[in-house]
């Protein structure tokens, strides 16, 4: 492992573990539908970069595949709760 893989695994997984329990904490408070939505896909971007920096940590190209499949889904899902939120109007 090398100098950078190794400086990800200790500083950018703490942060991110920290950041994802304080979206955690914002979907579960939030006020509205919205609200949580943006949560929710702040939390999927937060999930990417875990893969992301597990991909660089192992330097294992696959999971540079799985990082853009979650990131498609979210995409997705963001797109489709628009949706929702258009005709619902």
């Amino acid at each position: 492992m090398t100098l950078l893989a190794g400086l990800a695994l200790w500083v950018a997984l703490p942060v991110l573990g920290v950041a994802l329990l304080l979206t955690a904490a914002r979907i579960g408070l939030g006020p509205s539908l919205p609200d949580r939505v943006v949560g929710l896909d702040l939390l999927s971007t937060l999930g990417i970069s875990v893969v992301a920096v597990v991909a660089l940590a192992s330097g294992n190209d696959v999971y540079i595949d799985v990082a853009i499949v979650l990131a498609l889904l979210s995409f997705l899902g963001t797109v489709a709760f628009a949706a929702y939120l258009e005709r619902s109007r």
